[in-house]
């Protein structure tokens, strides 16, 4: 009877050591679970944070995009100023170099009209007429120069400021 008993034991003894190990075996399957669970979550988490971040770029990116589509308009319409006003500068400067000409003459006339009438006038009131009108013609074209010298600086300074600021 007691080898029967000794044998009843071990064999209970050993029915013990599997269900024990079976208990380990079911504890680590579980635990594997979780951390498959856990792996697939942070797989999940990170795929989420990607796509998030995606969205966030995308739209910084569009926004920049509207913002330099909004400055190239800026910049084509004071291209489009700036042409417009050089055009009105330079038609203002031929119109100035037309009245230069047509005064310059007028002058120019008045001096071939005072030669013609030399013969009539006695020779001192014909000198003195001449130098005042060679003095008027003279004062006349400064004038237009100057104005045309001054006309021309605005002109090229009003080309060189905006390409100025382009550069910043």
């Amino acid at each position: 009877m007691s080898g029967k008993r000794l044998r009843a034991q071990q064999f209970a003894r050993s029915l013990q050591n599997i269900l024990h190990s079976q208990e380990y075996k079911d504890q680590i399957e579980k635990l594997m679970t979780e951390i498959k669970s856990k792996e697939e979550d942070h797989k999940l988490e990170i795929t989420q944070l990607n796509c998030d971040m995606r969205k966030k770029f995308e739209l910084k990116e569009m926004e920049y995009r509207e913002e330099r589509d909004k400055k190239d308009l800026e910049i084509l319409e004071l291209t489009r100023q700036l042409k417009i006003q050089n055009e009105e500068k330079q038609n203002e400067i031929i119109k100035l170099q037309i009245e230069f000409n047509a005064k310059l003459a007028r002058a120019q006339d008045k001096t071939t009209k005072s030669f013609s009438d030399a013969s009539v006038l006695p020779q001192s009131i014909y000198r003195r007429k001449l130098q005042h009108l060679q003095e008027e013609k003279n004062k006349e074209i400064e004038i237009l120069r100057n104005t045309i010298r001054d006309l021309e600086q605005r002109l090229n300074k009003g080309q060189d400021l905006p390409f100025k600021r382009r550069r910043f």
